[in-house]
């Protein structure tokens, strides 16, 4: 978005805008009357109609023509047309002397002369400022930008253009002080005789002709000079060909370039110009429209006066004298020089520099002006007493003219937007109003664009008729239409309705009581001015373009004259009744500058605008438009009336009608006013005739004897204006018979003429005896009411203890209504102070009971607002102010006196400096204030201040608190013993200053207001963020770089965190991390020095815990490599023990099996109870695992094979005894005995038994022959299948099922390398406990089989082969009686013997038993 140029207007606010509805809008007065109190404060305001009140247009536009007024804008404001005029001055005294003017250009901008002349002259002028050096100082203050040397350039062209003509102004260039003042006192053409001679006749043609002596030798001119004496003396002038407007344009035009100082910005000028001719002839107008010319004025010459010279014979020449030029040279054969003498100097040398005036033809010395001129000027020349007396004319009254052409409504209508149209490019509907609006003041502002616009303004409605319709015009109304004819608003009728006092003026006042049309086109202006007889006027716009409005409040009247005297005060020398005029108008902006209050308003079609009294307004038209406007006056304008003829008295200013004869009127028809009009007209009339009797009175006492009886009623106003004021007599005047027709007012009884005052006779209208009956009629009138008016008056002026309460004034409102007076001012104030009271009343009892004032904001909806201090008092002087008494107002003075004391309290207390050492008990005071604050529920100033001041001490407060309780901790961590454990340290530190403690404090701080405290605790706090978030990061650093890093900087860097009063989560942990980190090298260290060998899962476990710390741990790898050396061992045992696709780890294979048979739940609830932890496999790791060393782990391998072999000898029993019930039952009884083998079903066929637990098997389950069968084995009860567990025996040995055969049964050569690899890693680990136990049983086993088999007599004879049909030995039957036959039969052992069998095959995992097996077979 643009930002607006510093010189770009900016509109005033709005006026009131009103909407009355249909029941309002019903009345005019009624309702005008009831706006008044808002409107009047603005001086203008819009009503707006309801939407269906549309009016038709009555106007005969067919017949209507009219010729407009001629508007250039820049001559209508009156500071423009100040600078214009002063630029029209010294283009003026410059083309007088011969050269015409030329604007020069400063920084590309036209240099405003006039800013710098006013500059100058109040600096002190030319002289003082170039003795002071104040050049750089105006360019400063005319806007230049500094640095630039503008002020050399300013002060050339002033001393160029301005300087001579302020010389001029002043009288200093008027000849020599003698001589001046003696050519200043001649005044008539007898005197000037004496001094210049006429022109010669010569010849009977009477042709006029000059007898210089040698002029064509003295001038040495050519011929064809302008200054020749045939042109200027018989030869016809030329007439300048542009008016000053288009002047201005012209030397405006930049031109050329900025001329430098050291050029003349003043260019000579080839074209005659006779002094009267400057400023008469008017042409046309550079303008953008181009529809009006101006009006040309008879061309005029003025009288040559001539020096006489004596006659030569010798000089004549018979040739007409064409070469006279301004330079005198001595004559080349005679010497009459001195008879050309200068008039200043008196002498006639230097006849070179003589200078011929083309005025009166008198000689002046180049040097001999003041100031002297360094050249002779090109152009005319007139010498200081010509020019003295031109530039001393008076200038002429600034009025518009009037076009030379007729316009109808349609003509005016295309012309005006045609220009509107072409000025912005766009068509007229497209214009924003606001666009105009700014540019028409930057037209009226710019001294460089010349527009002209035309406004049909003040035309007679009754000569062409109103818009609106009236009775027996010649619109036709409908019958729908009928009701305007009457309509209030109507503005023919509003004039004259019973509620304006015009109606008692007999006359019709054009443009007052008649309405006035106006047809505006786009910039047409109406300039400040205020109605006639200040009175009220509505104007409404029938159709077209909206109207700016702008206006000013009737009380700022005297103001806004003020400034506009004040900024333009060479208009009102000229013309004192200048606002008067209606052709000066002022930019808002500037009138707003200086304190006038100004408000606008758009009206658009179909809206009306009210102006009341001594309100000044001016605006412009958007575009064409049609307008009409009135006057009325209504019963409170009456005493303004009044005042309005007294000022007019001063101002010598016509009145439109008499306001005596007005007063007169109503008094004589006393019976027929209401009470309200009679009381005004009988307080008017009775100032009326205390005057009128003071003036006769003084008039007798002047010695005036005759009187009679004068009806001026009779004489038009015109005749009967005072000669000296203009206004119009109607109770009294002087008369003398030495002028007849002419009078005066008894205030200018000395302004008559110079007769004696005995001849004067006094005219008057009524005599005093018979005005005071119609003044006693009136007061009868008006009596009931000037009670009620005295009571109400006497009870809006109490003072003091004389004041009455509420009550009375709704009893006085009670009574006006009773009586049904009419409305008036008196009722007006009378319910406004009511109103006052009663919205006091209701203030004042909710302040005293501590409810917020709810006030109504224009941006709609509720806000909650608490009154200040000073409103309070205001409201209590209020409360005192009122004409009534109010019982609220003493303990609202209380409530006052409470808030004045809280605000020293609150003064004091702010005044004392914030401690760091006593900040609690400021918190406290502070919270003690505001509490106190909160009750009194008024606004209070230092509330702000407080809750800073407390927000400050709260936060120094917390920031004390918080680094005090983290410093006791970090004094409680340093005092801390080694012993503390982690815990300890994480408690204190959980309490410490946390960094978003650190960093919320520290934007607390911020936005806190300043304070040296708060600083020096802040910088305190911001030190240790930078410290702690620097650790933090250090900390965080440490823990997830890669590779890890030492326990000496982890060490380094807790020792530097040990100092920081924070709470560090990183730094914790780091610290926490260098403890485990330590504690893991003690436990490490321990286990390599120490006595006892490692527990593998011990290893495993400090591995992980090693691996998990985000640290460099030396011993790590070595125990690593260690492990890694034990499983290798593990692998390779398992290669060893383990068979193909066997699901049982190695710790199976190797340990003796704990769950051995089926035993009952009592039985094993009872083994629970007396053996508890080594019912598992689980159980036996972790007993193994947890021993102390290899002695336990023996001891309990050893606990666990006496239960295998128990458990093992126990399932022997059982499965024999199946199997003997099997084979006892014949053929047909198989399906009530037991289930063998693994596919659970009855003995039957060949049948294989193990040699360990004795439980059958079919030889076709177990061989493979036949369907698959899966099962569970019945001494372990775990799940084989025949493509698992397929483990037949050869036949050379004895056969073992698959749950007894678990391993590949190594021989024991290979598995001493295994147990001496695992000596030498010196790591304990369960397997290797189970491989030394298992080794240790084998050897015992050896020895003990060894010595059994030695022990006996001789080895028995062997077994004969089995038979397939034959029955076994221990089955005592034959093969017919049972179901099944072993294939391979179980050794038959008994005693010591069994007991070895069973004991080796439970260690069958080593060949070496399967030997021994042998051997004891």
């Amino acid at each position: 978005m643009t930002q607006p140029r510093p010189d770009e207007f900016k509109p005033p606010p709005e006026c009131p805008v009103f909407e009355p509805s249909w029941e309002e809008f019903a009345d005019p007065f009624a309702f005008i009357n009831k706006i008044r109190p808002i409107a009047e404060k603005t001086g203008i305001c819009k009503v707006r109609p309801p939407p269906d009140w549309q009016p038709p247009f009555a106007c005969d536009v067919d017949r209507l023509h009219f010729t407009p007024r001629i508007q250039r804008l820049n001559e209508l404001e009156a500071q423009t047309r100040v600078k214009l005029n002063f630029l029209d001055q010294i283009a003026k005294f410059w083309e007088l002397q011969g050269c015409s003017l030329k604007i020069p250009h400063v920084e590309r901008k036209i240099l405003d002369l006039y800013h710098l002349n006013k500059l100058v002259a109040d600096e002190g002028g030319f002289d003082i400022v170039c003795r002071d050096r104040h050049w750089t100082k105006i360019a400063l203050r005319m806007g230049f930008a500094p640095g630039k040397a503008v002020g050399s350039h300013l002060r050339a062209h002033y001393e160029r253009i301005l300087y001579p003509y302020n010389l001029f102004q002043a009288g200093a260039n008027l000849l020599a002080p003698e001589f001046a003042s003696k050519m200043m006192r001649y005044t008539d053409d007898f005197e000037l005789d004496k001094c210049v001679q006429k022109p010669l006749v010569l010849g009977e043609e009477g042709e006029k002709e000059q007898k210089p002596l040698g002029a064509p030798q003295r001038m040495g001119m050519a011929l064809q000079s302008p200054h020749s004496a045939p042109q200027r003396m018989g030869g016809a002038l030329q007439p300048p060909d542009l008016c000053p407007p288009a002047r201005r344009a012209k030397r405006m035009e930049p031109g050329s370039p900025a001329p430098l100082p050291e050029e003349l910005p003043i260019t000579p000028c080839c074209i005659k110009t006779e002094p009267e001719e400057v400023c008469e002839n008017r042409p046309n107008l550079r303008r953008r429209m181009g529809s009006v010319v101006a009006k040309p004025e008879p061309e005029r010459q003025a009288p040559i006066l001539m020096k006489p010279e004596p006659l030569e014979p010798k000089a004549i020449s018979d040739a007409p004298d064409k070469n006279r030029g301004r330079y005198r040279k001595p004559p080349p054969i005679l010497s009459v020089v001195d008879l050309y003498v200068c008039l200043v100097c008196g002498s006639g040398n230097d006849e070179d520099r003589l200078l011929l005036c083309d005025g009166c033809d008198d000689s002046y010395h180049t040097f001999c002006l003041i100031p002297p001129l360094t050249d002779v000027p090109k152009g005319d020349w007139r010498c200081p007493k010509c020019l003295a007396q031109e530039c001393g004319k008076p200038q002429e009254a600034f009025g518009f003219e009037q076009a030379r052409r007729d316009y109808s409504l349609r003509a005016f209508g295309e012309m005006a937007d045609n220009f509107k149209s072409d000025y912005f490019n766009m068509p007229v509907h497209m214009v924003p109003t606001e666009l105009v609006e700014k540019e028409f003041w930057r037209l009226v502002g710019s001294i460089e664009e010349d527009v002209t616009v035309e406004y049909g303004a003040d035309i007679a409605s009754r000569d062409y008729g109103s818009g609106f319709p009236i009775s027996g015009g010649r619109f036709k109304v409908t019958p729908a239409d009928e009701k305007y004819l009457s309509c209030g608003w109507n503005l023919n009728n509003m004039a004259m309705m019973s509620p304006s006092v015009l109606t008692h003026v007999t006359a019709d006042i054009c443009g007052m009581t008649l309405p006035w049309l106006y047809v505006g086109m786009c910039f047409s202006s109406f300039c400040w001015h205020i109605e006639d007889h200040w009175s009220y006027s509505i104007n409404y716009l029938h159709w077209g373009e909206p109207k700016t409005w702008y206006g000013a409040p009737g009380y700022a009247a005297e103001q806004l004259e003020a400034v506009m005297r004040k900024l333009a005060p060479e208009l009102f020398e000229s013309q004192p009744d200048l606002l008067h005029q209606l052709v000066t108008i002022m930019n808002p902006n500037t009138l707003m500058s200086y304190g006038v209050p100004i408000y606008r308003t758009n009206q658009c079609a179909g809206e009306f605008v009210i102006t009341f009294p001594r309100a000044y307004h001016s605006g412009f038209n958007q575009g064409f438009n049609f307008a009409e406007a009135v006057n009325f006056c209504t019963v409170d304008w009456m005493p303004l009336g009044r005042r309005c003829v007294e000022h007019y008295r001063l101002l010598h200013r016509y009145c439109v009608f008499s306001h005596d004869e007005m007063i007169c009127n109503m008094a004589a028809k006393a019976e027929l006013l209401d009470e309200v009009l009679a009381s005004a007209v009988h307080k008017d009339m009775a100032l009326m005739i205390r005057d009128e009797q003071q003036l006769r009175e003084r008039i007798r006492k002047m010695g005036v004897e005759q009187c009679e009886v004068f009806e001026y009623a009779h004489l038009a106003d015109d005749e009967r204006q005072c000669v000296k004021c203009r206004t119009t007599c109607y109770l009294s005047a002087l008369a003398c018979p030495c002028r007849p027709g002419v009078q005066v007012c008894l205030h200018h009884a000395s302004d008559l003429c110079s007769c004696p005052l005995h001849r004067y006779t006094l005219r008057y209208r009524f005599t005093l005896e018979e005005l005071y009956p119609m003044l006693d009629a009136v007061r009868k009138r008006a009596e009931s009411y000037d009670e009620w008016a005295v009571l109400v008056t006497d009870v809006l002026e109490a003072k003091l203890d004389k004041k009455r309460p509420l009550s009375v004034l709704r009893s006085l409102i009670d009574k006006w209504e009773q009586r049904r007076f009419p409305d008036n001012d008196l009722l007006r104030d009378l319910r406004l102070v009511t109103m006052d009271a009663e919205k006091c009343s209701a203030l004042a009892q909710q302040l005293l009971h501590g409810k917020r004032q709810t006030r109504f904001r224009s941006g709609g909806g509720k806000t909650q607002h608490q009154l200040s201090v000073e409103e309070v008092r205001s409201f209590v002087r209020q409360l005192y102010n009122l004409p009534c008494s109010l019982p609220q107002a003493p303990l609202l003075k209380e409530l006052l006196n409470r808030i004045e004391d809280f605000q020293q309290h609150s003064e004091k207390v702010l005044c004392e400096p914030l401690s760091g050492e006593c900040v609690c008990e400021c918190v406290c005071e502070l919270e003690g204030l505001l509490q106190a604050a909160a009750q009194l529920d008024v606004s209070l100033p230092e509330l702000p201040q407080l809750r800073s001041r407390l927000e400050q001490a709260r936060w120094l407060r917390e920031v004390q608190q918080a680094l005090t309780h983290t410093h006791s901790h970090a004094h409680t961590h340093t005092q801390a013993t080694p012993a503390s454990t982690p815990h300890t340290h994480t408690h204190a530190r959980a309490h410490a200053l946390t960094l978003d403690a650190m960093r919320r404090l520290i934007d607390q701080g911020v936005g806190l207001d300043p304070n040296p405290v708060l600083e020096k605790a802040m910088a305190r706090l911001q030190e240790l963020l930078t410290v702690a978030e620097g650790l933090e990061e250090r900390a965080r650093s440490l823990l997830k770089d890669r590779p890890a890093h030492s326990v000496e900087e982890l060490s380094e860097c807790v020792r530097e965190v040990e100092g920081v009063p924070a709470h560090l989560p990183h730094c914790l942990l780091l610290r926490d991390t260098l403890r485990k980190a330590t504690d893991w090298l003690q436990e490490a260290e321990a286990i390599q020095q120490g006595g006892r060998i490692p527990v593998l899962k011990s290893l495993s476990e400090l591995i992980t815990r090693g691996r998990s710390l985000p640290v460099a741990l030396e011993p790590l790898g070595r125990l690593e490599a260690l492990v890694a050396e034990v499983m290798t061992w593990k692998e390779s045992a398992a290669k060893t023990f383990l068979l193909k696709g066997s699901p049982l780890s190695l710790l199976e294979v190797l340990c003796p099996r704990c769950e051995v048979g089926v035993a009952s739940p009592k039985r094993k609830v009872k083994k629970e109870k007396k053996k508890a932890g080594l019912d598992t496999l689980s159980d036996v790791e972790k007993a193994l695992s947890e021993s102390q060393d290899s002695a336990s782990a023996m001891q309990t391998l050893e606990a666990v094979r006496v239960r295998e072999l128990e458990g093992v000898s126990a399932l022997r029993v059982c499965n024999e005894s199946k199997l003997r019930a099997g084979g006892e039952r014949g053929e047909g009884e198989g399906e009530l005995g037991v289930c063998v083998c693994v596919c659970v079903r009855p003995p039957v066929g060949a049948m294989l038994q193990c040699q360990l637990c004795r439980q059958a098997f079919h030889s076709a389950c177990v061989r493979g022959e036949g369907e698959a069968s899966t099962g569970v084995c019945a001494g372990t009860g775990v799940c084989v299948s025949a493509g698992v567990c397929v483990c037949v025996g050869t036949g050379a040995g004895p056969w073992l099922c698959p749950q007894c055969q678990r391993s590949q049964r190594p021989p024991l050569e290979r598995i001493l390398p295994l147990l001496a690899a695992l000596q030498r890693t010196r790591v304990r680990l369960p397997e290797g406990d189970a491989l030394r136990f298992l080794i240790e049983t084998t050897v015992a086993w050896q020895r003990r089989a060894r010595h059994a088999s030695s022990s006996r007599p001789g080895p028995a004879p062997p077994l004969p082969a089995a038979d397939k049909r034959e029955t076994p030995d221990w089955n005592k039957t034959c093969p017919t009686q049972t179901p099944f036959y072993m294939e391979q039969r179980c050794i038959p052992l008994q005693g010591e013997l069994e007991g070895l069998l069973v004991e080796g095959l439970c260690v069958f995992n080593l060949c070496v038993c399967v030997c021994i097996m042998c051997v004891c077979v």
